[in-house]
């Protein structure tokens, strides 16, 4: 007697839940399907936006940092040219 209640008291349950589902539902399914579409697409022209803005930033950062090392070379280049310079210089005095 106690497996019949339980599964009347199941089965009833499951029918109140699905009749709640439907009277309170929004739309009709076609409806929410096309929602879900919409806010899906919108979310990912969210995503690709972000990387966009995150590729812009990244190539900006990248463009700083060779610039920076396009100036550290030089100033090693002009201290590379000073120092042989200055060798030379040591030489010819002992010469």
């Amino acid at each position: 007697m106690n497996g019949n209640k339980a599964f009347w008291g199941i089965v009833t349950a499951a029918a109140v839940g699905a009749i709640i589902g439907l009277l309170f539902a929004p739309e009709e399914g076609n409806q929410t399907r096309k929602k879900i579409k919409k806010k899906t697409n919108s979310l990912a022209t969210d995503l690709i936006d972000a990387l966009e803005k995150s590729k812009e930033k990244v190539a900006s950062v990248a463009g700083q940092v060779k610039k920076e090392g396009e100036e550290y070379k030089e100033a090693a280049l002009d201290k590379a040219d000073e120092y042989t310079d200055e060798a030379k210089q040591e030489i010819n005095r002992y010469s």
